[in-house]
């Protein structure tokens, strides 16, 4: 079997007016993520995973953020045409591990409401999804409330 694994980064600022999207879910708090979509931190490190180690380069070049026909679209919509793009390519998802990096607010108790919605995109099993929670002890734009980050690491597999 042909293994592969890929990994993602993503960061948006956090600002007031903006609504909170993270893991296909939104998440009721005072700020929200900053970003051409509805800046989903989480599903954009997903996706650059997953084109990364199927070497399909990066969310940036699949959707760029100079598209106007993108402005403000759900990442639920842009994972699910990621999905699309792997599996043309006849790869499937072994499991995803992935890291949020949120200071405020608390969202370990969003997090199987987000597996959820990511598994019924992907149409990947609960179990094949991982997602972490994590602050930066205050340090940094994470801990300072400016920003959020997102990592994922993805195994995908030749089918």
């Amino acid at each position: 079997m042909n293994w592969r694994v890929g990994m993602g980064y993503d960061v948006h600022q956090l600002a007031s007016g903006y609504r909170l999207w993270v893991g296909g879910i939104e998440i009721p708090f005072e700020k929200g993520s900053v970003g051409h979509s509805d800046g989903d931190v989480l599903i954009h490190a997903i996706c650059d995973a997953l084109l990364g180690a199927a070497n399909l380069r990066d969310i940036g070049y699949h959707f760029p953020d100079t598209d106007p026909s993108l402005k403000g679209i759900d990442s639920k919509i842009l994972l699910e045409k990621t999905m699309a793009l792997l599996r043309s390519h006849a790869y499937e998802v072994g499991n995803i591990d992935s890291t949020i990096c949120l200071q405020l607010p608390k969202i370990n108790p969003f997090i199987p409401n987000m597996q959820t919605a990511l598994s019924g995109v992907m149409k990947l099993d609960l179990s094949q999804i991982s997602i972490k929670a994590t602050t930066t002890e205050k340090m940094g734009f994470v801990g300072t409330g400016e920003g959020i980050s997102a990592y994922a690491t993805v195994l995908i597999y030749k089918v």
